[in-house]
């Protein structure tokens, strides 16, 4: 029979910065850990079940700067490239040969047009928002590129 967390007798005593101790048994502790690494879990998490629309999307984990473009679209991302505008850092948690699945903290709507940069430089592609989840807090977004990009995803 499962026992429930509100069954477990709760500690005060604070053995670590952040940390509350909720159980003390023989040989048992339990502690509750304040939110500090949970936020980029819980992204990831939402763009999974975004992912499930995209056949063979891959989790990637590529930080990039997102720049919005505007314009007509092109794809020709260096004749515009002075006229993107940033919008935000992010990280690009899933990706297929075609599309770039990430999490903002601002809103992007359908066919909003967006200039792609890996933090390294390898990845630079302008892509269109082809689908989105709105949020409380943030807006889950999956671009598909508007040109072919070679190589920007290798699966093994």
């Amino acid at each position: 029979m499962p026992i429930k967390q509100s069954e477990f007798p709760r500690s005060s005593s604070k053995p670590g910065r952040g940390d509350t101790r909720l159980l003390h048994l023989p040989g048992i502790e339990v502690f509750e850990v304040s939110h500090q690494a949970t936020a980029r879990a819980r992204e990831a998490d939402i763009v999974s079940r975004l992912a499930r629309f995209f056949p063979g999307a891959t989790p990637v984990r590529i930080p990039i700067k997102l720049s919005r473009n505007p314009g007509n679209g092109n794809g020709n991302v260096s004749a515009r490239e002075n006229k993107a505008v940033f919008f935000q850092e992010t990280v690009i948690e899933f990706g297929t040969p075609q599309e770039v699945l990430f999490v903002v903290d601002r809103p992007l709507d359908f066919a909003d047009n967006v200039l792609v940069e890996s933090k390294d430089g390898s990845l630079h592609a302008e892509a269109s928002v082809v689908a989105v989840q709105y949020k409380p807090e943030w807006t889950v977004v999956a671009a598909r590129f508007l040109k072919p990009v070679p190589n920007w995803i290798v699966k093994s």
